[in-house]
């Protein structure tokens, strides 16, 4: 039985949410977000939770109940909260410049970088060498943060390149005479 799929979600005041024909709708002050439901998880309203059931004692149902509850709870907490991702550049002459849906990297290529934000995605660079990127939905957020990272990641000998805030980079020892 899964641990998380057993778990009511209670839903915030504020937070609208629909259950339609294989759809699952969430509603609140941020956006509105949708996800499709399983056949295999039985999802029903109970006052002011949210209760997920599977249907039939098949891995796949089971898994499918556990999943399907945190992708709702995700939904329920962009919606109210939303999510956020900060990443830092590391290296001499790294920046970073917002510009509307645009995020203007200089990374020491011989060209700047622009990367186009999905719709729903803000970007703020507070400082030069940081960047915030905000959204309702968690997987996009940290998907564009990846995209983002993936121009110039860490590199081992100096640390140089785009990294999560708190991602640790371990270095390593350069090669000796």
């Amino acid at each position: 039985m899964s641990r998380i799929g057993n778990l009511p979600i209670t839903v915030p005041k504020g937070v609208d949410v629909t259950l339609a024909s294989g759809q699952i709708s969430v509603k609140g002050p941020l956006g509105t977000l949708s996800q499709p439901l399983s056949t295999a998880v039985d999802v029903k309203r109970e006052g002011d939770d949210i209760v997920f059931k599977a249907i039939g004692e098949s891995i796949h149902s089971n898994a499918m109940s556990g999943t399907l509850r945190a992708l709702v709870a995700n939904m329920v907490q962009g919606v109210t909260k939303g999510y956020e991702r900060k990443l830092q550049l590391v290296g001499v002459g790294y920046r970073a410049q917002a510009q509307g849906d645009k995020l203007n990297l200089t990374l020491g290529f011989s060209h700047p970088v622009v990367h186009q934000m999905p719709k729903g995605i803000k970007v703020e660079t507070p400082v030069q060498t940081e960047i915030l990127i905000k959204g309702i939905d968690k997987q996009v957020v940290g998907q564009v943060a990846a995209e983002v990272r993936g121009y110039r990641p860490p590199e081992p000998y100096k640390g140089k390149g785009v990294r999560y805030s708190d991602e640790r980079v371990v270095l390593k020892e350069t090669k000796k005479k």
